[in-house]
């Protein structure tokens, strides 16, 4: 069994009388240390199916297996409890709480629950990890698009988390900027930490080891 399990994972939506499903019985397995990319149409399902694996949104139907256990079977704070630890999310455009510093940006899902010790000093390395350690102490509005994505990655793994699930990492990136966050995703799945990701960039595409295509709601494993 894989770290993360979605079995016949479907999402309903209804437009005005007319039901159907962003997501259609969706089956996907994820190792550690895999690299997935998902790519497909705008409105395709892709960042539905994204928030369902992340435990942000309920299925209509299906199981999302993390480590065997079913995440929906569990109570709110359980869950909340799974992702702040297991799962670091990186959610589509900018996220950064602009109001804190890098480094307390880093810090927040470390607060969100008990831990022990002190995250600063983990932050610390993770932003040197990034590139953007220099930029610690400077605050979101000061940094370009490229560095926000850095830090949101850097948020990410604050817990050590078993996957990061990446919505769009690299939209509105050059391409420069968009290469340097694709190595760091890359290194991240070398460490034994699984990713997945949303993207339409499919000139990313060769630093995953699968590639799935979505459309219409279905998933299916892209040919080599």
């Amino acid at each position: 069994m894989g770290l993360l399990e979605l079995r016949e994972l479907t999402k309903e939506y209804k437009r005005g009388d007319r039901a159907f499903n962003a997501v259609n019985s969706v089956n996907l397995s994820v190792e550690r240390g895999d690299f997935i990319s998902i790519i497909g149409r705008s409105g395709s399902g892709k960042s539905t199916l994204l928030n369902m694996s992340a435990g942000l949104l309920k299925p209509s139907a299906g199981t999302v297996l993390f480590d065997g256990r079913d995440i929906f079977s569990l109570n709110d704070e359980s869950i909340s409890l799974l992702r702040n630890e297991k799962i670091g999310f990186v959610p589509q455009g900018q996220s950064l709480l602009s109001n804190f510093t890098v480094l307390e940006n880093v810090c927040i899902p470390w607060f969100l629950f008990d831990h022990e010790g002190e995250p600063e000093e983990r932050a610390r390395v993770l932003l040197e990890k990034t590139g953007i350690g220099h930029l610690a102490d400077s605050y979101p509005r000061q940094l370009s698009g490229g560095e926000m994505r850095r830090a949101a990655i850097a948020r990410a793994l604050i817990n050590n988390p078993d996957i990061v699930i990446a919505d769009e990492p690299t939209s509105d990136l050059d391409a420069e900027t968009t290469a340097e966050i694709m190595r760091l995703l890359s290194a991240i799945a070398k460490e034994g930490t699984a990713v997945l990701i949303v993207t339409h960039e499919l000139d990313t595409l060769s630093y995953g080891n699968k590639v799935y295509l979505m459309n219409e709601g279905n998933l299916s494993l892209r040919a080599a």
